[in-house]
């Protein structure tokens, strides 16, 4: 590549521009214009990509639906009634809050579709619960929380998921249905490093809730457990597409809060409302920056470049995930997850379908790498969040993050090289993939 081409120099400035600290949508909107000046094309061609892909792609609407969704139901008591539920489930057992942690992280998957929105709306919850009387130190409070979060975009619904469908055109149906296994899978893991730890470290046992409770529990939380069943049903019975189903369980987390439980104010309602418009300001403006720069590596052919440079390295289908795995997960200790989906993953997905990859089984590869990314150090996301709610050093936090790393890594490992553990289930919903 010339040094000086004007797609080298388009790079420059929107990395200069994102150290200078442009929001990374708004460099790359303000490099990819400098290159069609450089190249001698046409500058509005920028407007006309950006305002054709936000406005033809019907299914980027899902994804401030279900911020909002989400945000309903921290305002109301959904939240409170399903940590309820899920702790006299998994309380009783040594290091029972830990564990509850992940379960309701499980539960919460079904319906917010993002890792900061569990993060942000049960972490301070749990961060209290957990370290009330000194049971739990911070820090591992604060490292559950984290990477309990990360189940949040790998069960459905998925606003990961979503973006990937747009940069990919794969069904967004089965991507959620491929993302149920390995969900649990890496729960499971999860568990068991609780497990081991509880008994290394003697972690408190919970009172455990009597059984005799636990029909008035499930009855009280039953409304908030029926909302997944309300999106996916929705979804695979053929009844909504995801969008719509997004605002269904918008429309039907704020009837629950509101209607039922009665624990919505008009103050909660708007900041709901502002928390979800700027959530998804920022999420839109990196998606409209990506469809302009989209453009310009299309001009430059650059996945054809990557495609013919992969191919010449002779890479069998799971040497390429292999690499897709290092690569990604290299990416995500210095880059933001949303930016690596909607930048590198387009580049790589031609090489994937060339070498007969399936696009679901990629997609969903893909999505728990970049949600792996979300609590490795340095950048991780997730732990710089928990570091504000928590108030514990980074480095202690991160130190126990360590051995759910490792579990992740080895449940990441287990997906790549037995496709079937992703594709199964969409296939006995008749995915022909």
């Amino acid at each position: 590549m010339n040094l000086i081409s004007p797609f080298s120099l388009a790079l420059v400035a929107i990395t200069a521009l994102a150290f200078l600290g442009l929001p990374i949508g708004h460099a790359m909107i303000a490099g990819s214009i400098l290159y069609l000046l450089l190249a001698g094309l046409d500058m509005g061609t920028a407007a006309e990509q950006l305002l054709n892909g936000m406005y033809s792609n019907y299914i980027i609407l899902s994804v401030p639906l279900f911020i909002l969704a989400a945000e309903f139901m921290n305002i109301g008591s959904m939240t409170d009634r399903l940590m309820t539920f899920c702790n006299a489930l998994v309380g009783r057992f040594r290091g029972g809050l830990a564990q509850v942690n992940i379960l309701q992280s499980i539960i919460f998957a079904g319906m917010s579709g993002s890792a900061i929105a569990d993060a942000a709306g049960t972490g301070r919850m749990m961060q209290a619960m957990m370290t009330r009387d000194g049971r739990y130190t911070p820090s591992y409070a604060a490292a559950t929380t984290a990477v309990s979060s990360v189940i949040g975009p790998i069960i459905p619904p998925s606003i990961p998921m979503v973006l990937y469908a747009l940069v990919s055109d794969a069904s967004i149906g089965f991507l959620f249905l491929g993302g149920v296994i390995p969900g649990l899978l890496m729960a499971l893991g999860q568990m068991i490093i609780v497990a081991i730890t509880a008994r290394r470290r003697n972690f408190p046992v919970e009172k455990p809730v009597p059984l005799r409770k636990l029909p008035r529990i499930t009855l009280d939380a039953f409304p908030s457990l029926m909302m997944p069943v309300v999106l996916l049903g929705g979804i695979y019975s053929g009844v909504m597409t995801p969008t719509e189903a997004a605002a269904v369980a918008a429309a039907y987390a704020l009837l629950i809060s509101a209607g039922l439980y009665r624990s919505v104010s008009w103050r909660g309602f708007y900041s709901s409302l502002a928390i979800s418009a700027r959530t998804s300001v920022s999420i839109g403006m990196l998606i409209a920056g990506s469809l302009v720069f989209n453009y310009v590596v299309t001009v430059e052919n650059i996945p054809e470049g990557v495609k013919a440079l992969l191919a010449g390295w002779n890479l069998s289908p799971i040497g390429f995930l292999i690499f897709v795995n290092v690569l990604l997960l290299l990416l995500g200790c210095v880059l933001e997850g949303t930016a690596i989906l909607l930048i590198v993953v387009p580049v790589l997905i031609p090489t994937a379908q060339a070498l007969g990859i399936d696009l679901v089984h990629f997609g969903v590869v893909v999505v728990i790498n970049i949600m792996i990314g979300l609590i490795t150090p340095p950048y991780g996301l997730l732990l710089f969040i928990m570091t504000n709610i928590s108030g514990a050093p980074l480095r202690s936090i991160v130190r126990d993050v360590m051995p759910f790393l490792f579990a992740m890594l080895a449940a990441l490992a287990i997906l790549t090289f037995v496709p079937e553990t992703v594709l199964w289930l969409p296939r006995l919903f008749g995915y022909q993939g």
